[in-house]
């Protein structure tokens, strides 16, 4: 007898809304957190989970760009534009998902960034036996209503703590029924959150046990909190990267991306960008994942002429694959000519932009032998990398 087949379950993170709270000029899911957006965080986790479908966002419009830079490298779904309230963008979300037709749908805040893949299993599973699943934490704290009198706020009646939960997203359900959930409340009251919704339809919420982790960024203070727990979560491991190519006949030298217009150029199997080899190596080295050698053969005929990036946005994924994340790089380019000087700016913005990188967390240095050596003789060029990677702490 064969086994049912398995639910088919998307993720919908909710970034639409403007994140006044946090006093910044950018929405609270844009903002760095551990050298990325902290919107990304959540992302990496849904994108890697083997339960988990697809990932759709919903965005406001007006941020594209800010989104696009915080899923840059991801395949995931297209983003949808969110609406004026977080109501009307889940709805709108799960509007999108119609023709992908999912059996469960997870919905998620886009400011919580420390959702686990535990959590994520036990949503699912809840939801082969109920219509919808709440993430939950106990209310452990003394609760206390507060009264005012004469200008000032006095403690009032203790209220009963017992079978109290603060409720945590993803929030699961069943795509069909939260869907018609949604549509049945877009005419009336503005809900807090998607259980409400679910509840004022009758569905059947069961609860989830959370994780104090999964908190969401609201203010300053959050922030700082997610920036900690993030440093003791993660182990630090640095590699080191070398590369060099020789100089031949040509019409301009490629390095870290950017073409510098010049009598010669590199020659090499690829497109001979020694600064982006030397990095995509020590990236792979602080992961213990070989060479570039090794992933990308000089005996593969696929690889010539290719573009570096790709060689580099894959040790990336290969990084996020562990759960990691590039915290820093540090390149030096070694030759006499060309001048890489008026070019650095422009080579740390393209590594920034492959890696997914706030620019100032990427170093382009360049330096000469003093005319000693293959490279002050102008035979070829070399570079030296060395790149910092967070990763989850191991014993």
């Amino acid at each position: 007898m064969s086994s049912p087949p398995t639910p088919r379950t998307i993720a919908l993170v909710v970034a639409a809304g403007s994140g006044s709270r946090m006093g910044q000029d950018l929405p609270k899911q844009y903002l760095t957190l551990g050298g990325k957006a902290v919107l990304r965080h959540c992302l990496d986790t849904f994108h890697r989970h083997p339960r988990i479908a697809g990932v759709r966002v919903v965005i406001n419009p007006a941020c594209r760009d800010l989104y696009d830079a915080a899923a840059a490298g991801l395949d995931i779904m297209t983003p949808v534009a969110g609406g004026r309230s977080r109501q009307e963008s889940v709805r709108l979300g799960l509007g999108s998902l119609v023709e992908a037709a999912p059996d469960y749908v997870l919905i998620h805040d886009a400011a919580r960034p420390f959702i686990d893949a535990d959590t994520i299993d036990r949503t699912i599973d809840t939801l082969s036996h109920h219509a919808g699943a709440l993430v939950v934490v106990p209310v452990v704290d003394t609760l206390k209503r507060g009264t005012e009198r004469q200008g000032a706020l006095f403690s009032g009646a203790t209220i009963d703590r017992a079978g109290l939960f603060r409720a945590q997203t993803p929030q699961g359900f069943r795509f069909g029924a939260i869907l018609a959930a949604h549509k049945a409340a877009s005419t009336g009251l503005e809900m807090t959150d998607d259980a409400a919704v679910a509840e004022a339809a009758g569905l059947d919420v069961a609860l989830v046990t959370g994780h104090e982790d999964n908190f969401k960024i609201t203010n300053p203070a959050d922030l700082a909190r997610a920036e900690r727990l993030m440093s003791e979560q993660m182990e630090f491991r640095t590699g080191n990267g070398f590369d060099v190519h020789r100089l031949i006949p040509g019409d301009g030298v490629i390095m870290c991306g950017v073409t510098i217009p010049w009598h010669q150029k590199l020659e090499g199997h690829s497109d001979a960008d020694v600064g982006m080899h030397a990095l995509t190596d020590a990236i792979l080295g602080a992961i213990g994942a070989g060479d570039i050698g090794q992933h990308f053969p000089p005996s593969d005929p696929q690889w010539r002429g290719a573009p570096s990036w790709k060689f580099l946005a894959h040790a990336q994924k290969l990084v996020g694959d562990k759960g990691g994340r590039i915290v820093h790089c540090d390149i030096t380019i070694i030759c006499e000519k060309p001048k890489v000087g008026p070019h650095r700016a422009a080579m740390a913005a393209k590594l920034a932009e492959i890696l997914g990188l706030a620019v100032d967390r990427i170093s382009v240095k360049a330096t000469t032998t003093e005319q000693l050596g293959f490279t002050g003789r102008g035979e070829g060029i070399a570079a030296q990398a060395t790149a910092t990677v967070a990763l989850p702490a191991t014993n």
